[in-house]
């Protein structure tokens, strides 16, 4: 899937009282302007459903997500609406659900019943502008009870489901162990399989502390870090991708659905990192969407170390980033 863009996320994550956010045209102007032409919209179920009960939850709330795809669409950008937290599973914090979507059924039925929904609401809506991603990041195999099996079950049923309501909508699916393992059971089921751009965590996620790795871990120098028995470079980033190159030639399309990297690692090391991992991309010409726009992980004063901005269509943005990405699109 050669689209390239960001994720947004007005509707990411539920607090009580909370609302999710209404479009924000302004950014969508600048990636129409910029030619990029992808926005993936990670969602929690928990905006819509209380308490747990999937099975009726309160669809005024998908009029925000009316929203979202109506501004995308106008401006030719394609949305790709994602369950970040679905049913019995979120990669962050699953210890606060009751269900468990890969062993119990109430979630797994719930999961489904709430992609069909989707799916009558938007039949007629042409994957030009709109997919479904239909897990976040699926957990490590052997965690949380997920086995290949288990897993390629629920999303096997779930394409189908969505598929007998809409058959043309494009499906995507995520790899397991949080987006990195590629998935050559599901290679014939006809959908995207969406890949992470996060390695080396030791460099994307220098004093991220909500990943476990982050402790005692010295600043990020690249190429050529040193860490998980490897050192990282352009070629070990590579060597990283050859499951996904293995799908991609048996006729498998391949999309980035995250990448980059968070702002305690100097900006000069992370715009080496970006250089050779975007060259990858569009030597395997894959789409891309940067995990964000705004924010510790975007390109607008996302406040890396050294990071120069440039006042840019209305945003003080890191210009060498974005000019990395726009070099880097196949078209």
């Amino acid at each position: 899937m050669e689209k390239y863009g960001f994720n947004f996320q007005w509707m990411y994550v539920w607090e009580e009282g909370k609302k999710p956010q209404p479009p924000d045209k302004r950014a969508l102007d600048f990636l129409a302007e910029m030619g990029f032409n992808f926005v993936r919209i990670p969602t929690d179920y928990r905006f819509w459903t209380k308490n747990f009960d999937y099975f009726h939850p309160d669809e005024q709330v998908f009029e925000y997500i009316d929203s979202y795809l109506h501004e995308c669409q106008s401006r030719n950008i394609h949305m790709c609406l994602n369950l970040h937290r679905a049913p019995g599973y979120c990669i962050n914090r699953n210890d606060i659900e009751r269900d468990n979507l890969w062993q119990d059924k109430i979630a797994q039925d719930g999961f489904v019943f709430q992609w069909e929904l989707f799916a009558k609401r938007y039949k007629g809506i042409s994957s030009k502008y709109l997919s479904f991603d239909l897990v976040n990041e699926p957990p490590n195999i052997g965690q949380y009870g997920m086995t290949r099996e288990n897993h390629a079950a629920i999303i096997t049923r779930t394409v189908n489901a969505i598929r007998q309501i809409d058959p043309d909508r494009e499906i995507v699916i995520d790899g397991l162990g949080g987006g990195n393992i590629a998935m050559p059971e599901l290679a014939d089921l006809g959908v995207i399989h969406s890949g992470r751009g996060y390695q080396p965590m030791a460099l994307t996620h220098y004093q991220a502390m909500w990943w476990d790795g982050y402790k005692g871990l010295p600043e990020p120098t690249y190429p050529d870090l040193v860490w998980g028995g490897k050192v990282w470079n352009k070629e070990t980033l590579r060597d990283y991708y050859k499951p996904w190159l293995e799908l991609q030639q048996r006729g498998v399309k391949v999309h980035i659905g995250e990448f980059g990297c968070f702002n305690k690692t100097p900006n000069d090391v992370a715009l080496r990192w970006f250089k050779d991992l975007l060259s990858l991309y569009k030597e395997f010409k894959w789409g891309y969407s940067l995990w964000n726009f705004e924010g510790p992980f975007g390109i607008v004063e996302h406040g890396r170390p050294g990071a120069k901005y440039e006042h840019y269509h209305g945003f003080n943005v890191d210009r060498e980033l974005l000019d990395l990405l726009l070099e880097n699109m196949c078209r």
